[in-house]
């Protein structure tokens, strides 16, 4: 049983971080109907944003966090406007091409400043407690609880405010909803910068987690990142949050169990099983339109 809860305690914790990215790319394919491929980059930009912070200001973390954040929330609008906006009208190929170019371009961007792999310096103390024999540390706690909080916020901005029913309803009909006033353009930033923004805290938790970062590191998690919004139904926010939940805890449960080489082929193998079993996700629905 406690090795049971130890797992669990490690599930929730990949969870949270493969939440955090999921939702990235669930609120831009709400929005846009465009899967970023670049989001998982974004990920990693966001660890090496809190690297440089953390190596040469010397902050502590919560400075660290959201300079980062909103670092790499600037990134997310910029790329947005350069990249994506051009081709909203173009074929759904050309902005999928484009998203793996940008990704492909900031992975070997930070090739040139940062080749090798980094420690990331440690931002806060690490305290250990055991209960019983089940030992959980600060750093879980943290990224369990700050992850929670994010979801929340993010939850309570798409449900409960003006921004979020303006996100909703260009996911309902985006040519419809510039005829009655909605900035679209700045809504469709907003969500990149919020998405980008998750990522970055995502990016920076994950390096306090698993303290070595590399340039290529946001490939394999932004992946399975993407399968978890998937999984959950892509597009929608809460469906993100549980399939990252279930990702990560069928993740944990294979590396528990079997040997770890059978960890990345059952992952993937669930979402081909899902794919064919329900096409939409868990939670996600059939898009209707009208002919």
């Amino acid at each position: 049983m406690v090795y049971f809860l130890q797992q669990t305690l490690n599930a929730l914790q990949l969870g949270s971080l493969y939440a955090l990215i999921a939702l990235g790319y669930t609120m831009v394919y709400g929005i846009l109907r465009l899967i970023n491929f670049a989001h998982g980059d974004l990920f990693m930009v966001g660890a090496f944003a809190a690297f440089g912070i953390a190596a040469w200001l010397g902050w502590p973390f919560v400075p660290t966090l959201l300079l980062s954040m909103a670092a790499v929330a600037a990134l997310g609008v910029l790329i947005e406007r350069l990249a994506y906006k051009p081709l909203r009208q173009a074929p759904k190929m050309s902005a999928v091409i484009t998203a793996l170019g940008v990704g492909i371009f900031l992975e070997h961007l930070m090739l040139v400043f940062n080749p090798y792999p980094r420690h990331m310096p440690e931002l806060m103390p690490v305290h250990l407690w055991t209960v019983g024999r089940l030992s959980l540390s600060s750093h879980q706690v943290l990224i369990i609880g700050l992850s929670l909080v994010l979801m929340l916020i993010l939850d309570w901005v798409v449900m409960r405010t003006k921004l979020g029913l303006a996100m909703r309803a260009i996911a309902w009909n985006g040519r419809i909803v510039p005829l009655m006033g909605v900035p679209v353009n700045r809504v469709i930033s907003a969500t990149f910068a919020m998405g980008a923004a998750l990522g970055a805290a995502a990016g920076t938790l994950y390096a306090m987690a698993y303290p070595v970062i590399d340039p290529y590191m946001g490939v394999l998690v932004g992946w399975k990142a993407f399968i978890a919004a998937v999984v959950g139904g892509i597009g929608n926010v809460r469906g993100a949050v549980l399939g990252g939940f279930i990702l990560a805890g069928v993740e944990i449960g294979v590396a528990a169990f079997l040997p770890t080489t059978y960890r990345d082929f059952i992952s993937f193998g669930l979402l081909l099983v899902l794919l064919v079993v329900r096409p939409h996700g868990l939670l996600g629905r059939p898009r209707l339109e009208k002919v």
